[in-house]
C-alpha cells in the first residue's frame, strides 16, 4: 500500500474499532440494565410477614386433629399492611394446625408451608408465595390420609434446603424430606418408623432444632416409646439417636429447646 493511504486505512481501522466498543458498551449497558430490572423487581415483591387460616368449613369429614372443623382459605399478611388471600376450591381444605414460615427457596424471603388435602385424593404438602402456589408433593392418593409437617433447614448440607414431614403418621410412619424442584416438591430421603402426631392431637409434636451446628428433626419412634434426632450421617443417609423416653408434648418440646 503506498505511504500516502496509510494514515487514512488507519484512521479508518480505529473508526472501526470505535464503533465495536461502543457496541460492546451499549450491550453491556443493557446487560446490567436488565440485571438492575430483575433486582428491582424482585425488591417490589412484598415480603410475607405472617400467615393464618380463614374460613372455617365442616365439609371434610376426617377430623385428624380433633374436630371436623378444616379451613378453605390462606391469609398471608405483607409488609405494607398489605394482606392476600387464596380460596381452594370446593372439593379441597386445608388440613392443617397453622400454615409455617420459611425460607424455601434460598432467597432470603419467606414462603409459606402447607397442608392441602383434596377430599378424594388426601393430602398434599404445598409451598405458597405472595403471589400464590408454588409446588406441591403429589397427593397421597385416597380421603382420610393425612400428613404431618416438622419444619425445613438444609438437613443434607448441600446449600440447598429440604422440607421435612411424616407421611401417615398413624399408617406407615414415614419421614420424608422433600426439596424444590421447579413446579414440583421431589422427594429425596425418607425414614421409616416415626412419627409426630396421634389420632385427635390439635397439634404436631417435634419439629427441627440446631444445637450442634447441624440441623436435627426432633420426633419420636412409631410406638411413642423413644424420643429421636434423625440428622445426615457422613455417609450420606439419614441416621437416628435416641433422647430420651416420650413423655408427653413436653419432652419433645425440650428437646427442640436443646435443654
Amino acid at each position: 500500500m503506498p505511504r500516502s493511504r496509510q494514515p487514512e486505512a488507519r484512521r479508518n481501522l480505529r473508526r472501526m474499532w470505535q464503533r465495536l466498543a461502543r457496541r460492546a458498551g451499549l450491550t453491556l449497558c443493557l446487560w446490567f440494565g436488565a440485571l438492575a430490572g430483575a433486582a428491582n423487581a424482585q425488591d417490589d415483591t412484598p415480603l410475607i410477614t405472617g400467615a393464618s387460616y380463614d374460613g372455617p368449613t365442616d365439609r371434610y369429614a376426617h377430623g385428624v386433629l380433633g374436630d371436623a372443623i378444616e379451613h378453605t382459605t390462606l391469609v398471608l399478611s405483607l409488609d405494607g399492611g398489605i394482606e392476600r388471600r387464596f380460596t381452594l376450591p370446593e372439593d379441597m381444605v386445608f388440613e392443617d394446625t397453622a400454615p409455617r414460615l420459611a425460607d424455601v427457596t434460598g432467597d432470603g424471603r419467606a414462603e409459606v408451608i402447607v397442608v392441602e388435602t383434596s377430599l378424594t385424593q388426601g393430602a398434599r404438602l404445598t409451598v405458597y408465595t405472595a403471589e400464590g402456589r408454588l409446588a406441591s408433593t403429589p397427593y397421597i392418593g385416597q380421603p382420610n390420609r393425612w400428613l404431618a409437617p416438622l419444619g425445613a433447614a438444609d438437613i443434607d448440607g448441600d446449600g440447598a434446603v429440604e422440607i421435612a414431614y411424616v407421611d401417615r403418621p398413624h399408617l406407615i410412619k414415614t419421614l420424608r424430606l422433600v426439596r424444590l424442584d421447579g413446579r414440583d416438591l421431589i422427594e429425596t430421603a425418607s425414614l421409616k418408623g416415626v412419627t409426630n402426631h396421634r389420632i385427635g392431637w390439635d397439634y404436631i409434636v417435634g419439629g427441627i432444632r440446631t444445637c450442634t451446628g447441624r440441623p436435627e428433626i426432633i420426633l419420636s419412634t412409631g410406638d411413642f416409646l423413644v424420643n429421636l434426632s434423625v440428622f445426615w450421617a457422613a455417609d450420606d443417609r439419614l441416621d437416628t439417636r435416641a433422647e430420651g423416653r416420650f413423655t408427653g408434648r413436653e419432652s419433645v418440646e425440650r428437646l427442640l429447646a436443646c435443654e
